[in-house]
């Protein structure tokens, strides 16, 4: 038996319901096949109170909400109830549960007057549209099931995600364990929700690292790179946002969101400066004392080249060229001479 509402409640003249065509479960259909469904769609008027739908009950409807506001109420076992969720204008309600003609596991009621469209419209049941139009229906199941396929893998990939195990394990995926810098596969993978007009990439690369190694041994190389990552650490910290990076054997980098060249220059100068003031690696078997100096080269996305992938690429070439030359300089892309520390 179809859901009965009260006679004011339906109103098919009072507004247009070709916004039902909007509905992600319509969105694959022609448009010939959007406008049969939106033609059997109704507009569905509640007062603050009024019940959707109620826990248990078959979703043969789904709704789009126009006006006002529908919470959800789920019952625990306890007796308790818990609103899971509020929906506003534009929002979509219970098309899930209606794609698995399934029963609703809450209730849903109008937290003020409110109106929806309503899919089917009062009166009408998906059998009776599948005996008027059997191929509309036909692909519409088959579009319904493919969302639901897409709803599924989407809740799936965010409760992974989302889980704190699994976020310490991405986390640590992307740290080197060395120095606990981010490693250049977080770049690649995050680049588009990290630049934002304008963005610094810092690269550094300290000089006369291969005496220190030569000197002393891989684990004083491994304990200057520890020095110079929380440099790097530190100097995100005080900004609030930016990534410091490691990119090879002793290159780190650093990426700052919303700053310009001038910021930039200043940042570099400071970075330089700061790693240049660690305390020197003590002399060591008549070997001197070994003093801190890096190579910066840095760069403006997308000032100082739009395309990232050649920004990041021409930046460390001039990294690399600069620091054979000597290093101990701060050089920006595209200048045309460095200039000392």
């Amino acid at each position: 038996m179809d859901k009965i509402f009260p006679q004011e409640a339906i109103d098919r003249q009072s507004l247009n319901v070709g916004c039902i065509e909007t509905a992600d479960l319509f969105a694959a259909l022609s448009e010939r096949d959007r406008k049969f469904m939106s033609a059997h769609a109704g507009i569905m008027r509640l007062r603050q109170g009024d019940r959707l739908f109620s826990g248990d009950e078959k979703a043969e409807h789904f709704y789009m909400l126009l006006e006002g506001k529908i919470r959800i109420i789920q019952t625990r076992p306890d007796g308790k109830e818990d609103e899971t969720a509020c929906f506003v204008p534009g929002d979509t309600i219970g098309d899930f549960d209606f794609i698995r003609r399934a029963a609703y596991n809450a209730r849903a009621e109008a937290v003020e007057d409110s109106c929806l469209v309503m899919f089917p419209g009062s009166g009408f049941r998906m059998d009776d549209l599948a005996s008027e139009d059997p191929r509309a229906v036909s692909r519409l199941l088959i579009n319904s099931i493919l969302m639901m396929n897409s709803r599924i893998k989407q809740n799936r990939k965010f409760i992974v995600e989302n889980l704190p195990g699994m976020q310490e394990l991405r986390r640590r995926s992307y740290e080197d364990p060395g120095t606990g810098l981010l490693k250049q596969a977080f770049l690649d993978d995050e680049l588009n929700s990290i630049l934002e007009d304008p963005t610094t990439l810092f690269m550094m690369k300290p000089d006369r690292f291969k005496i220190l190694v030569d000197t002393r041994g891989h684990t004083a190389g491994d304990e200057a790179m520890v020095r110079i990552a929380a440099v790097l650490k530190n100097a995100a910290r005080r900004r609030g946002v930016g990534w410091p990076l490691r990119f090879k054997s002793n290159e780190t980098g650093l990426v700052l969101p919303r700053m310009d060249g001038v910021r930039a220059e200043e940042a570099a100068r400071e970075l330089a400066g700061t790693i240049a003031a660690l305390d020197p690696v003590p002399a060591q078997n008549g070997h001197p004392a070994f003093n801190f100096s890096v190579t910066v080269s840095w760069a403006v996305w997308p000032g100082d080249e739009p395309d990232w992938e050649t920004l990041f690429q021409n930046n460390y070439a001039l990294l690399l060229s600069t620091w054979r030359a000597g290093g101990n300089r701060i050089i920006r892309y595209g200048s045309a001479e460095p200039g000392n520390v």
